[in-house]
């Protein structure tokens, strides 16, 4: 009986440009109880590492394209929990070493003898053992609760929602960066869930899509009366969280006034409804997030100083889903199980080349785009499997752009236009009268936008 190895059935990646090495190594650690994934070049390794992270990485120093070293730079620079074992010939033995000092997990001289790799792997994977931290519950085990819809396998995210853990116990304001859509609200939620306050309301706000006139009334309330249309009193957010947490999303867009009574909630424990005379004391944790730089809005006058360190008490930083690519296939399933049920069709999941093409797409909507480019593939497959042409055909759906209002009303104003003179081939009288304007109002409104009407007829009509 052979012994048993630690870790058996662990992912291990082996990478090397000789079909018959490559066959040889899996066929020896399948032999040992090992899950084996086999590319022959580096450039397959890092999508590989992408779609299913292995625990050990074992390749060939010698590769076509980009080298065993450069593999190793490029794994070091982005899991760097992440064991490599190289594969050298003779001539690269100085090569090898110089990698052992810069982190590489160990080297092996061809022709290596098999039981040695074994053992270099059995250490390897004492070094790489999951973690309860990772995201993962282990065999048997519940996962626990207060993760729920945090979704990851990634050291990235490993390590921050450890951190989230720490923090939650304490009643320190955090401010949760990140780009849009990378999930800063489902991190605030785990942060309530986790700490003492679970039991309590959470109350959340983007204050970036609420009015300055309105968003006052919304954190604080108001007294009936207080201002044309206060027709009762209102209990404001900070009332309605009481004795759990408020979360204010987007907080580096609050105006500046409301910035100063916000300051003053947090150091006096009160609020004052709009048009009230009397404060009422509230016990509330504050948890805030924004994706914009606010220390450039400080420098700018647009942030005040004295407000960010009472909310910057702690910080998290929320990876793009570009630096934590190994979490796609988890996301993605997890979003597929979430869509099937609602658009009721049995879809199981995507097709190999398919979910290879959302690990290495660029992401720069993040969680939230990813989360789309699933929901139309669901609702477009009629297939069990989604295919590569339903997520190429999502991905290439153009974000919506971030346009302010004056800039959307003169886009759609010109596209109006154009469609009206399409309509009625450049016939002014008639497009006017469709959009109800008189034609000399309706005439500005052509030169406004660079607009002639003989730009819509055919050859030998008469202008209007």
């Amino acid at each position: 009986m052979r012994p048993a190895l630690r870790g058996e059935g662990a992912h291990v990646l082996v990478v090397d440009d000789d079909e018959d090495i490559l066959r040889l190594l899996t066929m020896r650690l399948k032999a040992r109880g090992f899950r084996v994934s086999a590319v022959g070049s580096a450039e397959q390794a890092l999508v590989q590492i992408a779609v299913d992270t292995p625990r050990v990485v074992v390749s060939d120093i010698r590769l076509p394209g980009q080298d065993g070293l450069g593999l190793f730079e490029e794994i070091r620079r982005t899991r760097p929990t992440l064991p490599v074992i190289l594969l050298t010939a003779h001539g690269n033995i100085p090569d090898a070493v110089d990698a052992t000092s810069r982190g590489v997990f160990g080297y092996l001289t061809k022709p290596f003898d098999s039981q040695i790799l074994l053992e270099k792997i059995d250490r390897a994977l004492q070094l790489s053992e999951p973690s309860p931290a990772a995201g993962e519950p282990a065999a048997g085990e519940p996962r626990e609760t207060w993760m729920d819809g945090v979704i990851f396998r990634s050291s990235r995210m490993a390590a921050l929602m450890a951190e989230v853990r720490m923090v939650a116990a304490s009643d320190a304001s955090v401010l949760i960066r990140g780009e849009s859509g990378t999930g800063k609200e489902v991190l605030a939620r785990a942060i309530h869930r986790a700490s003492p306050r679970a039991k309590g309301p959470f109350v959340a706000i983007n204050c970036g899509a609420i009015p300055e006139q309105l968003l006052e009334s919304e954190l604080f309330g108001h007294a009936k009366g207080a201002f044309t249309g206060a027709a009762s009193n209102r209990v404001g957010l900070f009332q309605t969280a009481n004795g759990g947490t408020l979360f204010l999303d987007e907080i580096g867009d609050m105006p500046l006034a409301l910035q100063v009574k916000l300051l003053r909630v947090l150091q006096e424990r009160v609020v004052r409804p709009v048009g009230a005379t009397k404060a009422e004391p509230v016990d509330v944790r504050l948890l805030s997030a924004t994706h914009r730089d606010l220390d450039a809005a400080m420098a700018d006058g647009q942030f005040r100083e004295d407000l960010y360190y009472r909310l910057d008490v702690v910080s998290l930083t929320l990876p793009r889903l570009e630096e934590r690519r190994e979490d796609i296939p988890l996301l993605a399933a997890h979003f597929v199980g979430l869509l099937a049920e609602k658009y009721g069709k049995p879809v199981n999941g995507f097709a190999p080349d398919a979910l290879e093409a959302l690990v290495t797409a660029a992401w720069p909507g993040n969680v939230r785009q990813l989360f789309n480019v699933v929901e139309q593939s669901c609702a477009l497959t009629s297939t069990p499997l989604i295919p590569l042409s339903l997520v190429q055909r999502a991905l290439r759906v153009p974000a919506m752009e971030a346009l302010s209002y004056a800039e959307a009303k003169q886009r759609f104003e010109r596209n109006y236009l154009v469609q009206l003179l399409k309509l009625t081939d450049g016939n002014v009288a008639d497009a006017a009268r469709i959009a109800e304007r008189n034609r000399t109002e309706f005439y500005r409104l052509l030169q406004k936008h660079d607009l002639t009407p003989a730009m819509f007829r055919g050859e030998g009509e008469a202008p209007a």
